[in-house]
This record gives C-alpha cells, structure tokens and sequence, in this order.
C-alpha cells in the first residue's frame, strides 16, 4: 500500500485517556506530554470512537492518534467514515483508524462470523461518500486469514498480545510492504515476582476470551498454560518485565523479527485507568524515539 502512517518506532498504547476515563483537560495535556517526548503514535484503546480520538488531535501538533482498536459492532461505517474523513482533513492526516471485530463475549448478539462482519464493513468504508482508503487503516489480527485481509484491504495488521514469533509469522504473510504494528504489554519492575503478579492479574481477562487463547495454542501453548492467570512462560512470552533496558531489549525482537512499529502498554496493578506519565518518561529514554 502507498501513504504508509507515519507511526516511527515506538508508540504508546492506553485505554486510560478516553474522555469517559478522564476528565478530557487531563487528556490534552497528557496526550500534548506524549507528543513532546517523541513517541510516534497513541494508540487509544478499549473500543474507542472516532471522536474520542479527536480530543487526542486536538491536544497534539505531530504525534499519530490511532484507534486500538474500534469495534465494527459499536459504530455504524458511514459515521465512522464521516468522522474519520473530517479529522483528518483538520489534523493533517494524523488520524489512523484501528479496526477489529473484538469478542463475542464483548459484542453479545450481535457479533457473528467475525471474518466476514470484517470483510463487509471495509466494503461500507469503501462505498461510503467519503471512503476511507485501505492505506489509512489497519486492522486487529491475529490468525492467518484476517492477516491476509490486513495485507489486501488494509495498509497492516495491528495484532495484540503475541509474541515476537507470531510477529515473524504475520511478517511472511503480509509481505514487505505492510505495516505490522504489535502492541507489546511491560511491567516496569525490576521486582520479578511482583512483576509476574501485576501481569498475571491482568492477563486473567484475556485468559477468558476464546480469541487469544485460540491464538496461543496456534504458538505453541497448551490448555495449562492458561490456569491460574497464566504459567510463567506465558508470561514470560506475553510480558517485557524488568527495567528499561530489558523492555528496550524485547522491542528490539519485535523489530528484529519483522515489525515496523511496537505499540507499549504500561500495565500497572489498574493498566486501564492508570496513566503512567514517569514509566513513559522512564520508557522515552530508553527506547528508539525520534526525538527530532
């Protein structure tokens, strides 16, 4: 796909500055912090609207606003295209729209034949009367067919809790060109044990959700691996735990194994309503930023 994002290396992934989180002052000047100390991309979490993504927009001069990931079953495509349409026309081009089809658990009756939802909903964006072009959206993916989908009808995958390996994986799917942009989850803790707990009680939510388990047996894992919050492997696979240096260490297998962009979510003991402003600041040091 031509028009790449302009993600750099490194982003920030957080459900914590929706407007319905936080007072949307606190936002802006997070989101303005964020911009200033280089990182190329907010990847704004839990099923965001185009509009929620704004407030980022506004707040920040540079940085990629990009919804991670909004979910076909929560906005109408026509109004996402709208929406997506006239943000970028008032913020350079900045806004990057994040799809998946989320959980069966999440969207309830409405979720069905996920593959084909998707297939569908892009064909809205298409027809829409002001399209959204593939090269302006990425798509959650995980398995080799919404893979394929992310290279053919998409500028890339945004897939979200894998493994440097799975990374290689969609690499060789989706070729050269596309963009690959995992989100990578740390604990910033140098205190492994405690580490281990902090991670193992957030990964407990995942654990419940038939996507990503599929997922990690597709890697490689079993059915025990899944008891009690997760064995320590799979944390040890899922988690950057440890100082900065070890988290710059993992970013570099993901770029190493393929990916162009690595999107850092700080889990901390509440990761989706915390805002870790000094772990950022910790993280901005450490990692490849352009801090040009």
């Amino acid at each position: 796909m031509s028009s790449r994002p302009a993600l750099g290396k490194i982003g920030v992934w957080t459900a914590a500055l929706k407007t319905d989180s936080l007072p949307s002052e606190q936002v802006s000047e997070v989101a303005a912090e964020l911009d200033e100390l280089g990182y190329g991309a907010i990847w704004l979490g839990g099923s965001p609207s185009p509009d929620q993504a704004g407030v980022l927009l506004d707040a920040t001069s540079r940085i990629t606003i990009a919804t991670g990931i909004l979910s076909i079953w929560d906005h109408e495509a026509a109004y996402v295209a709208e929406r997506h349409t006239a943000l970028n026309a008032a913020h350079d081009g900045r806004f990057l729209l994040g799809l998946g089809v989320s959980h069966s658990a999440l969207a309830g009756e409405r979720y069905r034949r996920p593959y084909t939802a998707m297939k569908e909903y892009l064909t809205a964006l298409d027809s829409a009367p002001a399209p959204v072009p593939a090269s302006q959206r990425v798509l959650a993916a995980l398995g080799p067919k919404m893979l394929e989908l992310s290279r053919d009808r998409a500028t890339g995958a945004h897939p979200y809790l894998v493994t440097p390996e799975h990374t290689a994986e969609a690499r060789d799917i989706l070729g050269k060109d596309s963009v690959l942009a995992p989100e990578l989850k740390v604990v910033l803790d140098t205190d492994l044990d405690r580490a281990r707990a902090t991670a193992r009680g957030y990964l407990a939510r995942y654990l419940a959700l038939p996507n990503y388990t599929n997922n990690f047996l597709r890697l490689g894992f079993e059915d025990a691996d899944f008891a009690d919050g997760g064995s320590d492997r799979l944390i040890s696979a899922m988690f950057a735990l440890g100082d900065a240096e070890v988290i710059r260490a993992r970013v570099d297998e993901f770029l190493a194994a393929g990916a162009d962009h690595v999107a850092i979510q700080t889990v901390t003991d509440s990761p989706l309503a915390d805002v870790p402003r000094a772990q950022w600041r910790t993280l901005a040091e450490a990692l490849p930023l352009d801090k040009g």
